[in-house]
C-alpha cells in the first residue's frame, strides 16, 4: 500500500510502498477514502524536519539537554548514533481520515466489513491507503455524510472538546481568535449551541469566510473596538484561541476581550506567557484544551480499547468524534466550503508543499484522496525491498526479524548488518512502516506485517525476536516447532506456564535457543569472571541499578504486555549475578519500597542465596537521578574486589594492586559479542553460547523474584519449579 511519510532528518516527504498493517484484536482495518492534512500540527512537524541540524537543536533545547546528559552517562559515540537513528526514522503524519472497513478484529462488535467509518488518532488515522484503527477511535458514518466531510471529524472534535471545556450557555457572547480550520469549525459549533459569535483573524480572506457563516468577524487591529461594541462593553463570556502562532499576542488579546471572571480556552498552539495584570484584575479562568477529548494520550483508552464509564466521562475522545459526525449529518457543520485543495495519495507530497507555502499562498482544507479499489481485492502483506539471489548455502545463517522498534533500529540490526556471513531475509512489524524502513536501511529482502509469513518462510533458518515481551513465548514456540534457530531478546517468558511450555517444545525440537542476556558477553564481565573465578571462597555481589522513573502508563509496567520491570529488565541483572557466581541459586527474596501512587513496584531489593553460600543483592531503583551512573557492580571474594561502573570503567583489586580498564567513548554491554557467539554456534554446529539449562535457571529465578514480591516471602527455587 502507499503511505505519505516525512523524514525528520532531511526534511524529505515521500510516498512509499509498505505492507498493509496486520489486524490485531480490538482493531479494524480500514481502506481510506479521504484524509485531511492538518495545517497546524503537520505543518509544524514538516517545518521542523526541513531545518538543518543546528536549527533543529536551537528550536528544541530540551532535547539537546537530553542528548548531553545521555552522552555523559553512556559515551559520545552511542549517543550520536542514537540521536541520528531517531532523526532517520520516518514519521507517519495525519490523524483524521475516513474510509471503508475491510476487516474486523476480535473483540469488536456492531461493525462489519463494508461499513463506512470516520477515524481518529495520531499514528492511526494517517495518510495511507490502509489504516489500523483501535475500537475507541472510529465511528459509523451515516449515508448523508460523504467521506470527505467525515475526514474532518477529528479536527471538528478538537474544536468541540475546547467548546465543552468552556461550557458556554445559550445566548452567551463568544469570541474566536484565529479563523483557520479549528476557528471556523468552532464558529459552527458555537452557533449550533445558540451563542453569539465574534471572529478575529489577521487574514482578511479568513475574516470574509467567517462572515459567510453568519457571524461578525474583523481583522486583528479592529478587535478591541469592535469587540467592545459587540459585547456592549461587558466583555465576552468565553474567548477561544484557535490561532496557530508563536507570539503571545493571542493570549494578551484574549485577556482584553474577556469579561470579568470570563473564560479563556487555548485550543491552538500559541504562546502562553499570561499577562498577570489583566488576568488578575478580571480573575479570568484560563484553560488548555488537550486535543480531542478524554482518552487522548492514554494508551489504555486509545490502544487497548478501555473506554471510560459513560456516567462519569460523558464526552470522551470517541464520543466527541461521533458527535461531530452527528453535527455533519444534521448540517450544523459546513466543511465542504473549507476545502481548498485535493491531492491523490500519489501526489501527496504536494499537499505538504502547499501547507508550508511552497506552492500556493492561500490554503485551508487540504484533502488527500485514495484510488478506488476492488472490494474483493486482498490487501498486499509483503513488500519486496532488495531483490537479491536466494540464499541456499548450507550452514549459513539466514535471518528473519520479528519486531522493528527503537531497540532493533539502534542496537540489534546494526549488529546483524556487520555480520558478513549472515543472509538478511525479512523483517516483520505489526504496522509495517518501521519494517519497511529498516528492511531498506539494513538490506533485507522484504518487509511484512504477518508474522506467520516470516516464521514459515523456507528461506530463513534463524529467527530474531525483538517484539514486545508478551509476544516472546508464543513466537519462540512457533519457531521451535519449525526447528528454527532462535535468538530472543529478553525476557524469554512472562510466567511459569509460558516457560514450561517452551521447555516442553524445546526438548522435542532440533534447534538452538539463545536469549539476549548480552551482559554475560561484555568484555568487562568476561574480565571479571576470569578474575573472580580464581577465588575458591563464596562470593558477594552488590549490583545497583539506577533504572530511572517510568510513567505508570508505560507498556513495560503492564503485567500482560511488559510483565513489569523485574521481569522486563531485572532479568538481565539476575542472570549476570548467576553467571558470575557460577553456583546453583537456592532461594530468592524481593522487598520493595511503598509505591506512594507514583511507582509501580520498581524500587526494590532482590536477594539471591546460592548453594555454596554466596549472596547476590540487586538494588533496582526508579527514584534516583539520571546523572548518577545507571549500573554499578561490586564483587568481593577471597581478598579480591571488583568494581564496575556503567560498563565504562572496571577496577580489579587483589594483593594491594589495582588494575583499571576504561571505555572512553562508549559503553560495551556485549550485544555484538553475544550475537557473534550465537552465529558461530550455528556455523560450527556447536552448542548455543548459553545452555538451555542456564536460560531456564535465570528465567526461573526472575519469575520467582516477582512471585516473592507479591507473596512477601522468600521463594525456594526448586519448590517454585515444582
Amino acid at each position: 500500500m502507499k503511505q505519505l511519510l516525512q523524514n525528520i532528518k532531511d526534511g524529505k516527504a515521500e510516498i512509499v510502498d509498505i505492507p498493509v498493517p496486520a489486524v490485531k484484536p480490538g482493531h479494524i482495518l480500514v481502506r481510506n477514502h479521504a484524509s485531511v492534512v492538518s495545517s497546524g500540527t503537520e505543518r509544524m512537524v514538516v517545518e521542523f524536519a526541513e531545518k538543518n541540524l543546528l536549527m533543529k537543536a536551537k528550536s528544541r533545547p530540551d532535547l539537546v539537554k537530553q542528548v548531553i546528559d545521555k552522552a555523559q552517562r553512556e559515551g559520545i559515540v552511542p549517543t550520536i548514533q542514537s540521536a541520528l537513528n531517531r532523526l532517520d526514522t520516518p514519521m507517519a503524519l495525519g490523524y483524521s481520515s475516513a474510509g471503508e472497513v475491510v476487516f474486523v478484529g476480535e473483540g469488536i462488535e456492531n461493525i462489519k466489513p463494508g461499513d463506512r467509518v470516520a477515524c481518529a488518532g495520531g499514528g492511526f488515522a494517517c495518510h495511507a491507503e490502509y489504516v489500523l484503527i483501535p475500537k475507541n477511535l472510529f465511528t459509523i458514518i451515516p449515508e448523508n455524510v460523504t467521506y470527505e466531510e467525515a475526514a474532518f471529524s477529528t479536527l471538528g472534535a478538537i474544536s468541540l472538546h475546547g467548546f465543552r471545556i468552556a461550557a458556554p450557555q445559550i445566548g452567551e457572547r463568544v469570541a474566536i481568535i484565529g479563523l483557520g480550520l479549528l476557528g471556523l469549525l468552532m464558529i459552527d459549533i458555537c452557533l449550533a449551541a445558540g451563542c453569539h459569535v465574534f471572529g478575529i483573524d489577521l487574514d482578511i480572506k479568513r475574516v470574509e469566510m467567517a462572515k459567510k457563516r453568519g457571524v461578525l468577524a474583523v481583522q486583528r487591529d479592529d478587535a478591541i473596538d469592535q469587540g467592545q461594541v459587540f459585547s456592549e462593553n461587558l466583555g465576552f463570556d468565553v474567548v477561544f484561541i484557535c490561532a496557530d502562532a508563536h507570539s503571545n499576542d493571542p493570549i494578551e488579546l484574549a485577556g482584553q476581550l474577556s469579561r470579568d471572571r470570563g473564560t479563556v480556552v487555548a485550543v491552538g498552539a500559541v504562546g502562553l506567557e499570561i499577562p498577570r495584570k489583566i488576568y488578575y484584575e478580571k480573575e479570568i479562568n484560563i484553560q488548555i484544551s488537550r486535543s480531542y477529548g478524554p482518552g487522548r494520550y492514554d494508551d489504555n483508552y486509545e490502544e487497548r480499547g478501555q473506554d471510560y464509564p459513560f456516567g462519569y466521562v460523558r464526552w470522551t475522545e470517541g464520543r466527541n468524534l461521533a458527535a461531530v459526525i452527528e453535527l455533519l449529518a444534521n448540517k450544523k457543520l459546513d466543511v465542504k466550503s473549507l476545502i481548498t485543495h485535493r491531492f491523490s495519495i500519489n501526489n501527496g507530497v504536494q499537499a505538504y508543499e502547499t501547507i508550508t507555502g511552497k506552492r500556493d499562498k492561500d490554503f485551508l482544507g487540504v484533502i488527500i484522496d485514495y484510488p478506488k479499489q476492488d472490494s474483493n481485492e486482498k490487501p498486499v502483506q509483503i513488500v519486496e525491498i532488495n531483490i537479491v539471489p536466494k540464499i541456499q548455502e548450507i550452514g549459513e545463517v539466514r535471518v528473519g526479524v520479528l519486531g522493528a522498534g527503537l531497540f532493533a533500529n539502534a542496537v540489534f540490526l546494526p549488529i546483524i548488518h556487520k555480520s558478513d556471513s549472515v543472509g538478511k531475509v525479512g523483517i516483520c512489524s505489526a504496522k509495517g512502516l518501521n519494517a519497511r524502513q529498516l528492511a531498506k536501511k539494513f538490506g533485507f529482502r522484504f518487509a511484512c506485517t504477518d508474522e506467520n509469513e516470516l516464521i514459515t518462510n523456507s528461506e530463513l533458518n534463524t529467527l530474531v525476536i525483538l517484539t514486545r515481551h508478551n509476544e516472546h513465548a508464543r513466537q519462540v514456540i512457533e519457531g521451535l516447532k519449525l526447528n528454527k534457530y532462535i535468538y530472543c531478546e529478553k525476557p524469554l517468558a512472562l510466567n511459569l506456564s509460558e516457560l514450561m511450555n517452551i521447555k516442553y517444545i524445546y526438548e522435542k525440537s532440533n534447534s538452538k535457543l539463545m536469549v539476549g542476556f548480552n551482559r554475560r558477553f561484555a568484555p568487562f564481565i568476561q574480565k571479571t569472571k576470569q578474575f573472580i573465578d580464581k577465588s575458591a571462597e563464596p562470593k558477594i555481589i552488590h549490583y545497583r541499578v539506577n533504572a530511572g522513573y517510568l510513567p505508570l502508563n508505560h507498556w513495560l509496567h503492564d503485567p500482560l504486555q511488559g510483565g513489569g520491570r523485574i521481569i522486563g529488565e531485572g532479568c538481565h541483572f539476575i542472570d549476570i549475578c548467576i553467571y558470575l557466581i557460577g553456583q546453583k541459586p537456592l532461594s530468592v527474596q524481593t522487598i520493595s519500597l511503598p509505591n506512594i501512587g507514583k511507582y509501580k513496584d520498581d524500587n526494590l531489593i532482590i536477594n539471591i542465596l546460592f548453594e555454596d553460600g554466596s549472596i547476590a543483592t540487586i538494588e533496582y531503583l526508579a527514584n534516583g537521578d539520571k546523572n548518577v551512573e545507571k549500573e554499578t557492580l561490586e564483587m568481593f571474594s577471597g581478598g579480591k574486589v571488583v568494581q564496575m561502573i556503567d560498563y565504562r570503567k572496571l577496577i580489579l583489586t587483589a594483593n594491594g594492586k589495582k588494575t583499571t580498564f576504561t571505555n572512553r567513548f562508549r559503553q560495551e554491554k556485549g550485544h555484538l559479542q553475544a550475537w557473534q557467539a550465537f552465529v558461530s554456534s550455528i556455523e560450527t554446529g556447536q552448542d548455543s553460547p548459553i545452555s538451555f539449562d542456564d536460560l531456564l535457571i535465570s528465567s526461573s529465578v526472575t519469575l520467582a523474584a516477582m512471585s516473592s514480591l507479591i507473596s512477601h516471602e522468600a521463594i525456594l527455587i526448586d519448590n517454585f519449579l515444582g
